[in-house]
């Protein structure tokens, strides 16, 4: 009985031995089967084909979660809502996701980005339907918050990315990704006035016109998530599920996998400095359009046609800032891109703070997109670093961080947008002051291996992208061999070495780090 056992055991040991035939892919990769090229117009699968569902997933949770902003001048008569029921309105839209983010980025290292981006924006869909429903400000309040779930779906999009390219060209993935996803907080400001207005002309009263109009995102939304889960693909190389039965990817507990991102003190710092550039922008979306439409005496349409220019400013301004974080770091390393990132969110927080100080629509139209175009590029500089501060966990840090982001508008909203303690030029005002100070931090992040801002990489031996990244492993899973992967990922990022350094020589991947 024993010999056909051993003959299937030999078979299998052949097979194991025989090398793996590559597979093949539409634009070039590296070690991880990560693209090295960016093409943006391509949709090959499967690294350009998860690049468009994850960010038009993500654009449909944006419109969403901003429906209710540019027709607030209608609902808010409708629903007689008073400014302290629209402040915390508001404030719910973007709490929801605080904690959603990091559940989020939890289960995209557990189960794939696919499965979780998916299940959350349906689960979140049928909350934009019943808006078609509501008739009180508690009603209202409820709705916007569970809508604003959907916005945990950015953590789905950044860890996707992170997964499909290639470090040189994460910054660019991201930044694009994420922006053209956060454009949706810009055209929803002409699509829902433009589809009440269209509604209204055929025939329903006003207050019947804004509440048929919110069925359009809902749908767009529920579409976007049956094709991320039928279309998209968790890894270059497949699905987490497959991988993980197949024994290509190692199977990691949640205890493990987020102790690890709890101490890096790196995700903490990008938590906080995340808080105040899209936070910033969270809070601008929600308040913008009522701003020009009450300070200048414009019309409902007109007012939302300026705000709308903000979050529009995100088709160039996140993937820029993503793009520029590259390209620092293809002559200046990681110290390249934290230094991008300082000065860029810096910049935004004195434009934001005139912002507040203008006073006259035409001046007050150009500083707004100017600030725009500087506080959402520093989102995409931070999502240029995120994905080398850990690799074990990193779904948690990059949750972390766009957590972090929903705290900040939170905080920044009930500071200066709730109820009537400040008028909106001054807690734009006030707003700005904020970026400069938790912008601070960014000083601090030093990476070993590559430096920091004003600090150069350490002479200690042990200072290598190897050593870093498999510290992250306990010595008995290193036993086990679990940390090899991080081992590829540590080679290919060199790159963040800078121009000079990255030729320098590196420890070996044989598993002995």
């Amino acid at each position: 009985m024993e010999e056909p056992r051993m003959a299937s055991l030999s078979i299998e040991s052949n097979r194991d031995a025989a090398p793996a035939t590559p597979r093949k892919f539409a634009l070039p990769v590296d070690s991880e089967n990560k693209a090295t090229e960016f093409r943006l117009f391509s949709f090959a699968a499967p690294h350009m084909r998860c690049f468009h569902l994850s960010w038009f997933s993500f654009f449909s949770c944006f419109v969403s979660t901003f429906a209710a902003p540019p027709l607030l001048p209608v609902i808010r008569d409708n629903l007689n809502l008073t400014a302290t029921d629209i402040g915390n309105a508001g404030i719910a839209s973007v709490s929801g996701a605080v904690f959603a983010r990091l559940a989020m980025g939890t289960a995209c290292d557990l189960v794939g980005p696919r499965l979780s981006s998916s299940a959350l924006i349906l689960i979140t869909a049928p909350p934009v339907f019943f808006t078609a429903c509501i008739n009180s400000p508690a009603s209202y309040f409820l709705v916007r918050f569970f809508t604003g779930f959907s916005l945990a779906s950015f953590v789905s999009c950044q860890y996707w990315m992170s997964s499909m390219f290639s470090p040189p060209k994460v910054g660019i993935a991201n930044g694009v990704a994420g922006g053209w996803g956060n454009l949706g907080g810009g055209a929803t400001q002409l699509i829902m006035p433009l589809v009440f207005s269209l509604i209204h002309r055929i025939g329903s009263t006003r207050f019947t016109a804004w509440r048929i109009a919110f069925f359009v995102p809902g749908l767009i939304q529920t579409l976007s998530a049956m094709a991320v889960m039928l279309l998209g693909q968790d890894l270059p190389d497949g699905n987490f599920r497959d991988l993980k039965e197949s024994g290509d990817k190692a199977k990691d507990s949640f205890a493990n996998v987020f102790s690890n991102a709890m101490r890096n003190y790196r995700g903490w710092i990008l938590a906080l400095t995340y808080g105040y550039c899209f936070g910033v922008e969270l809070a601008i979306d929600n308040v913008i359009a009522e701003y020009f439409y009450d300070r200048f005496n414009l019309n409902l349409k007109t007012a939302g046609m300026i705000a709308a220019s903000f979050g529009m400013a995100n088709l160039v301004s996140r993937p820029g800032g993503g793009l520029l974080s590259d390209m620092l770091a293809e002559r200046f390393g990681m110290r390249g891109r934290l230094w991008g990132l300082w000065v860029v969110q810096t910049l935004g927080g004195v434009l934001c703070i005139a912002l507040g100080l203008t006073g006259s629509l035409g001046p007050a139209i150009v500083v707004m997109i100017l600030f725009s175009i500087f506080v959402q590029a520093a989102c995409g500089l931070t999502f240029g670093v995120v994905p080398f501060v850990s690799r074990r966990s990193l779904g948690i840090i990059s949750g972390m961080t766009g957590g972090g982001g929903n705290v900040g508008a939170v905080v920044t909203q009930l500071l200066f947008f709730k109820g009537s303690k400040y008028s909106k030029e001054e807690g734009i005002t006030y707003m700005g002051i904020m970026i400069l100070a938790c912008t601070i931090p960014i000083m601090f992040i030093y990476f070993p291996q590559w430096g920091g801002m004003f600090c150069g990489p350490s002479a200690a031996e042990d200072a290598t992208e190897e050593h870093y990244y498999s510290r992250e492993w306990s010595p008995e899973e290193k036993e086990r061999s679990l940390h090899l992967p991080n081992l590829k990922f540590a080679e290919n990022s060199k790159s963040e070495r800078g121009r000079r350094r990255r030729h320098g020589p590196t420890v070996p991947l044989d598993g002995s780090v």
